[in-house]
């Protein structure tokens, strides 16, 4: 293939091998998707999270690292975001509106670089001021592959078939992504949990991850050669498939089946919110035109050859040319990027899920590299009582998809994420000292603040407001099926004691952090 043909500037039709318009229909509409539930998540839960009456304010994240910094300029370098223009809980909506809007544009066919730029521009915005909430592996992975997305684009267009070509070259960058996504996962494994290497994680995984689903406890349950199995899938389709793609189009066509199956089998064993829909778009670059016909409906097929002829007919010209030098641009950019990445792919002290830049363009990644043996759950209780004792009675909240009351049956959220959910999930492993914004969350509580409850499947305090909130862990292990429950717990004791309005200790955690005036 000659560089005008890397480029997309042929002046002749390719064959429907070389061609990638169907590809970029799918991997456009899926990220639109994605793209909208991660704004939907910011509009039903930013505020309570990270707005000016958040566990997590904003102003108070940007406040601090300006201060480190010496200057929200120099902020701004390190953590890029428009909320360093302002951050008012009315900025924080309006963008999350723009953003939900663009994303549902994107997912009914519109196809137009501007809007992908802005599209990467607001969700990274978000990510960079998410604190906590947003310090999840998949929140860079949709950065880098967002700013792709927007080089398979025409800029003067929105058709979902425009006749303009997506670069083979930017196709080629697609692969590199899902390329060092899988590979990324598997070394991390190996490199890691030791159950990895013996085939016994799955027997731990299906009730340890962070937020099981109804099928996960059959998974549990099915016999240890199912599990062990599962295991040597999951080395084969990261640590081997994704070299297919280096052998031709047949190879590169299988290896594309086997990452799109093994995304699903994912998303059918869990809820990993958007993660492995989201890893499923840069697999779609596996697969060309000439495959894709076959499977897609007729009406689209046709649609991608006209967009294809009609590109035949535009070439040469100023503009994809153009777009074929932003491309190689891009390309280049990427590889340079590319190197401490690589390097940390190699080195025996692989980080995973980790940005060596500030703008989040190229990324190294991984997944489960340590399995916990054990599920811990934080249970947060309150109590009217005027004073804790043996006889007080102590009423749970309940998460809307964390495991609670043991005959609830496990949530199916995905691709939706419960934040809050998942940030219980790590603090059970660890003390309120390491996540101290849970002390705020107790602060909330006793406040029956409407904001945190809105992040709560109900409040047991209807009305009023708690004298006393604790935390209790528990260990959870899923129940037999048949048992009328879901769960079985046993408790391990206090993560937080009981607390008040009036008690000292809360009182000084929180205006240590400022969420308090002294």
């Amino acid at each position: 293939m000659n560089p005008r043909s890397w480029l997309g500037l042929d002046a002749e039709a390719a064959p429907a091998h070389r061609r990638y318009h169907l590809a970029r229909f799918l991997i456009l509409r899926l990220l639109g998707l994605i793209y909208l539930v991660g704004f939907a998540i910011v509009l039903f839960q930013g505020l309570p999270l990270f707005g000016s009456q958040g566990l997590l304010p904003v102003g108070a994240f940007t406040a601090r690292v300006a201060g480190e910094l010496g200057s929200s300029g120099a902020a701004f370098a390190r953590l890029p975001s428009l909320f360093w223009l302002g951050h008012s809980d009315g900025a924080l909506m309006a963008a999350a509106w723009c953003g939900a809007a663009l994303s549902l544009l994107v997912l009914l066919g519109v196809t137009n670089g501007v809007v992908m730029t802005a599209l990467w521009a607001l969700y990274m915005s978000f990510v960079h001021v998410g604190q906590d909430w947003y310090g999840y592996g998949w929140e860079i992975q949709l950065l880098e592959t967002g700013f792709l997305a927007i080089f398979l684009c025409p800029v003067r267009t929105i058709a979902p078939f425009p006749a303009a070509r997506p670069a083979p070259l930017v196709i080629w960058l697609f692969r590199w992504l899902i390329f060092r996504i899988m590979v990324g996962a598997g070394l991390i494994k190996l490199r890691g949990d030791p159950c990895w290497r013996d085939l016994t994680c799955l027997d731990f995984h299906y009730e340890t991850q962070p937020n099981p689903n109804p099928f996960s406890r059959n998974l549990h349950f099915a016999p240890h050669s199912f599990s062990a199995f599962g295991v040597l899938f999951n080395h084969f389709v990261e640590l081997a498939v994704p070299w297919l793609m280096l052998l031709g189009r047949h190879a590169a066509r299988i290896a594309g089946c086997f990452l799109v199956v093994f995304q699903v089998t994912l998303i059918v064993s869990g809820n990993l919110s958007f993660l492995n829909w989201l890893t499923i778009v840069p697999a779609l670059a596996c697969f060309d035109d000439g495959f894709l016909s076959r499977l897609l409906p007729r009406t689209l097929a046709h649609r991608a050859e006209e967009a294809e002829a009609e590109a035949a007919r535009r070439a040469p010209g100023w503009r994809p040319q153009l777009a074929g030098g932003a491309a190689a641009v891009c390309a280049i950019s990427v590889a340079w990027l590319s190197v401490p990445v690589v390097t940390n792919l190699c080195s025996g002290h692989q980080v995973m899920n980790t940005s060596f830049g500030s703008w989040d363009l190229v990324n190294t990644y991984g997944a489960f590299g340590s399995v916990g043996r054990e599920r811990r759950e934080i249970v947060f209780e309150g109590t009217t009582d005027p004073s804790p004792g043996p006889a007080t009675d102590w009423r749970e909240y309940a998460f809307k998809c964390a495991p609670c009351d043991p005959v609830r049956r496990p949530c199916v959220i995905t691709p939706y994420h419960y934040r809050l959910d998942w940030q219980m999930w790590f603090a059970a492993m660890s003390s309120p000292n390491r996540y101290p914004w849970t002390l705020h969350f107790v602060w909330k509580l006793l406040h029956a603040d409407p904001g945190t409850l809105s992040l709560l499947a109900g409040n047991p305090f209807p009305g009023t407001a708690p004298r006393f909130v604790r935390a209790r862990l528990y260990v959870y292990r899923f129940a037999p099926p048949g048992s009328g429950r879901w769960w079985d717990r046993t408790l391990v004791g206090d993560w937080i004691p009981p607390l008040s309005t009036e008690d000292p200790r809360l009182l000084e955690a929180l205006r240590a952090y400022r969420w308090l005036e002294r």
